[in-house]
């Protein structure tokens, strides 16, 4: 009988002291963003220039059997953050508006994930550029997208993608860092 209290008395012990639980809420890494410092792409097999972040690494971009596509497809790969900007050129030959509708339709090819696109008309009248930059907000595999033209011989076509699953809330803070770099390269942007 004793032993039958001692366990009574024992469960209401621990009933009576235990604490309402409430889950902890998830936690992300914390990211050290490295000082803002570029340098110039200028090749003489490209027809255009632009300034890029040092702490990222311009390379070849490659098809399924890693060959290279073009010398003037480049991706500009931030191993830090597991994100590249991929850079496709195409000369023009009277075809502007099927490479605007191919960027339009790539862009809002993310709308499923998407919680809004914005666009963004971007003129240099004086360096003869004219583009768009998609901002693409939610878990949108692609976040920022950009064309840039002179509307004659050249078009180049940008997108950013992270090699992660895309989660809007952990990949904000290097979002909005890499939006400030593909602002730099779209405003040293130059044709040759």
């Amino acid at each position: 009988m004793k032993t039958l209290a001692l366990y009574i008395l024992l469960l209401f012990s621990i009933i009576a002291c235990k604490e309402n639980y409430s889950p902890k809420p998830f936690e992300y890494f914390r990211i050290d963003l490295p000082e803002k410092k570029y340098t110039y792409f200028d090749t003489n097999a490209c027809f255009y220039s632009f300034q890029y972040p040092v702490y990222s690494r311009i390379e070849p971009y490659t098809n399924e059997n890693n060959k290279a596509k073009d010398t003037c497809w480049i991706n500009i790969f931030f191993p830090d953050f597991k994100a590249t900007i991929h850079i496709t050129y195409h000369k023009l030959h009277n075809n502007l508006y099927k490479y605007i509708e191919e960027c339009h339709m790539l862009a809002y090819k993310h709308d499923i994930k998407a919680d809004a696109i914005n666009e963004t008309l971007y003129i240099d009248t004086l360096n003869k550029i004219y583009g768009m930059v998609y901002e693409i907000k939610g878990n949108a595999a692609s976040p920022v997208q950009f064309y840039l033209t002179d509307s004659v011989k050249h078009f180049v076509r940008g997108s950013l993608y992270f090699n992660v699953k895309p989660n809007k809330d952990s990949l904000a803070p290097v979002i909005e860092f890499i939006k400030q770099d593909i602002k730099k390269l779209i405003e040293t942007f130059k044709w040759k």
